[in-house]
């Protein structure tokens, strides 16, 4: 286990390593988005910004308008939040090549309580043009996705996590933008998913196989682009699905989803998420619980949705 944090501290300094193109800034959380590691190896090309993040998105940008690969971090709560209006003005709308890696998104944030859980970001993030969201299942998806933004020309948002989570994908996971994997198949439902939901899902999955129901597992590492392939194949293939995230049940993957199928295939369709409303201060994995982003959630609406089939 691994937290997705800690995946992109390493490959950011691999990254740095490999192009002498690629800077970094962080608004005084260093320690925290493990950005930290990079500016130990180099130190000349990372920029504590303070507590400033919308100088930080502005100053980014204008690196990127001189070559530099810019890669930004503070907490999702602070990104979308502080930094919102920088970064539509000053990347999405030219096309600015700076990545967004945000850390610590989600209730797993934990004690800190509601006002730093961000369950908004992906859906701020989504409805912004020209923006790429991701969202990695785990550390080796990570460490695919920071290469993968590397590579691609434009504003990419990651959202990550704070704390270590099981891992889904094997070494060397080959990670596109744009598109879902297919982690377990089957024939009865569609769990489509998306961060640290995956897993839960994977569980789920294996324990509702011992009740004779066959859940197909369609994990979606990238929000936007959607694949609406997979999705819709997904849909019609299995004719029911739950959509399963650490995040708002609007507006983020749930609400991707719902839209496309709407438009295109209506389907028999459930989101688990967080339903409208803020999170709370307690432990990382009883929030979890209390917020139902567990398997034992999933099997309990798949259950449901495969007698509402019948």
């Amino acid at each position: 286990m691994i937290a997705t944090r800690d995946a992109y501290g390493e490959v950011l300094a691999e990254l740095g390593g490999e192009n002498d193109k690629i800077v970094v800034l962080d608004a005084d959380l260093s320690g925290s988005t493990k950005t930290g590691v990079f500016a130990k190896k180099f130190p000349n090309r990372f920029f504590n910004m303070g507590i400033a993040e919308a100088n930080m998105v502005g100053t980014a940008a204008g690196l990127a308008s001189v070559g530099k690969i810019p890669f930004l971090s503070t907490f999702a709560i602070f990104a979308a939040g502080r930094g919102w209006e920088q970064i539509r003005q000053a990347l999405a709308y030219p096309k600015a090549n700076v990545k967004v890696v945000a850390t610590h998104g989600g209730v797993t944030v934990g004690e800190d309580g509601g006002s730093h859980q961000s369950v908004e970001d992906v859906a701020i993030m989504r409805a912004i043009p020209n923006m790429t969201v991701i969202v990695p299942a785990d550390g080796e998806e990570t460490k695919g996705a920071i290469r993968a933004a590397a590579a691609h020309k434009g504003p990419v948002y990651v959202r990550l996590g704070r704390n270590k989570v099981p891992s889904v994908f094997p070494a060397g996971h080959k990670f596109e933008i744009g598109k879902g994997v297919v982690v377990v198949p089957g024939t009865d439902l569609t769990f489509i998913t998306t961060g640290l939901m995956t897993a839960q899902a994977v569980i789920a999955a294996e324990k509702l196989k011992a009740e004779g129901i066959s859940a197909r597992v369609l994990h979606i590492g990238t929000i936007k682009p959607l694949d609406k392939e997979l999705v819709e194949e997904a849909a019609r293939e299995t004719g029911a699905v739950i959509t399963a995230e650490e995040h708002s049940v609007v507006g983020g993957l749930g609400g991707a989803v719902a839209e496309f199928l709407g438009e295109t295939c209506p389907t028999l369709m459930k989101r688990v998420g967080v339903y409208d409303r803020f999170g709370t201060s307690g432990k990382s994995d009883e929030l979890l619980k209390y917020f139902g982003l567990n398997a034992e959630t999933l099997i309990e609406e798949a259950r449901e949705i495969v007698s509402r089939k019948k």
